[in-house]
């Protein structure tokens, strides 16, 4: 496969099943946006040291391309990916959704409760899951609007809302793991 086709150079771009649309699309966006998180994700996984959670953050790396790809397929198109010759993607469906959850519950039994929200940083690690669900919040909006226009996988809408939970309580997880003091927001009173 080469990595230069120049089909792009005047703007444009292929969704999957050849349909060309400006690269500024919200489809392009949306699934742009996924590839951007999943990047972030990869980054933070790199510094991890417990190999449970990077298990789980490879896990949520393969769901982002298959969503990605999902993103990727006008829903005229949708028929090409069961077809003889084609990638078969199974998609995202309850079972991911539910992994999320049940890891986030895992971690806030080892969390202290929160009673304020909390300044992002004080640890790498921690300013990585920040800027991920940062990007993950990004994401879901734009596929949002894009459910807007078009049809969108509703477990897609659901996991990438609940990703980004995961990614705030592992923040959480990760400072109280690495002993750095969680800076609550508190409103300054202004004159």
């Amino acid at each position: 496969m080469k990595i230069y086709t120049k089909t792009g150079d005047k703007g444009e771009t292929s969704l999957y099943g050849g349909t060309r649309v400006p690269k500024y699309h919200l489809r392009i966006d949306a699934y742009g946006t996924v590839d951007e998180l999943n990047s972030f994700i990869g980054l933070l996984r790199s510094y991890l040291t417990d190999k449970h959670t990077s298990e789980i953050l490879l896990r949520v790396q393969n769901d982002l391309f298959t969503m990605g790809a999902t993103l990727a397929t006008p829903p005229e198109k949708e028929k090409l990916k069961s077809g003889k010759d084609r990638l078969s993607i199974t998609k995202i469906s309850e079972k991911e959704i539910t992994l999320l959850e049940q890891e986030i519950d895992t971690m806030e039994t080892t969390l202290p409760q929160m009673t304020h929200f909390v300044l992002p940083g004080g640890y790498p690690t921690v300013s990585f899951c920040h800027i991920a669900r940062s990007v993950c919040r990004r994401a879901e909006r734009l596929i949002v609007e894009l459910h807007h226009n078009e049809p969108v996988d509703d477990y897609i809408l659901t996991y990438f809302n609940r990703l980004s939970d995961y990614l705030f309580v592992l923040a959480r997880k990760l400072t109280f793991d690495n002993n750095i003091e969680e800076i609550p927001w508190i409103p300054p009173k202004r004159k």
